[in-house]
């Protein structure tokens, strides 16, 4: 009796396991035929509400079991309070941080250095350039700043990311460009990494700048002010 049971429990554990992959399959093919053009990377049973996590174009929404509906949104875990997508979008779009190709980047150190970042930015971007006037203000981290214009945004930046590459002292390029509005003024034409760098951040589905990318893998979209940084770098050195 004790194997039977045993058995019957492995068969019945097996047939629901290939159940589930049926049903994420179906979804996948279903949503796949309504959203051709999208990148559907997973679908998987979440353990709530019996919704389908699918993880579309790097976003995270739901589905449910015959993929009739989708949904957009956060589900929040009313007893611990937690974000549930945001936990899970974290983890999916985490970058190992060692493996960036450091030797393309500006890199600078501030204070001791001992903190990590990485930045995704766009010479003529509004965004980065509030930022780094908020980067001015922290201290204590090696900062790594991979040039990544967004022609489509703005026309000349591939030119400027270029020059300032290019220039005798990319670090004060950098600041005198982002902090002052002084761009350099050579014609960009050394050996760049600019458009590899526009491969590294399609590659990790970069869409925006600033990006922030933190020594734990984090990464964070967006202008993000002094105080918020100084507590993000701390998290991600711990």
């Amino acid at each position: 009796m004790f194997k039977r049971s045993v058995l019957s429990v492995a068969l019945l554990t097996s047939l629901m396991a290939c159940s589930a992959n049926a049903d994420e399959a179906a979804i996948k093919k279903t949503l796949q035929g309504q959203f051709p053009d999208a990148n559907i990377s997973s679908v998987v049973k979440t353990p709530y509400a019996g919704l389908y996590e699918v993880v579309i174009d790097n976003q995270v929404v739901y589905a449910d079991s015959d993929a009739s509906h989708v949904f957009v949104g956060s589900i929040i875990d009313t007893k611990t309070k937690q974000n549930l997508t945001d936990a899970r979008t974290a983890k999916l779009t985490a970058v190992k941080f060692d493996s960036l190709p450091f030797a393309n980047a500006i890199k600078t150190v501030k204070g001791d250095g001992s903190r990590k970042l990485a930045i995704f930015s766009d010479p003529d971007c509004p965004y980065c350039k509030k930022f780094e006037q908020e980067l001015e203000k922290v201290t204590n981290v090696t900062v790594y700043t991979f040039l990544y214009p967004i022609n489509g945004l703005h026309p000349q930046a591939t030119a400027h990311a270029r020059a300032i590459w290019c220039a005798p002292d990319r670090n004060k390029a950098w600041d005198d460009a982002m902090l002052r509005g002084v761009l350099p003024t050579n014609d960009g034409s050394c050996k760049n990494p600019i458009d590899t760098n526009i491969a590294l951040a399609s590659k990790y589905r970069v869409s925006g700048t600033p990006t922030l990318i933190f020594a734990n893998g984090q990464r964070v979209p967006g202008m993000v002010p002094a105080d918020k940084l100084n507590q993000l770098l701390d998290a991600a050195s711990k």
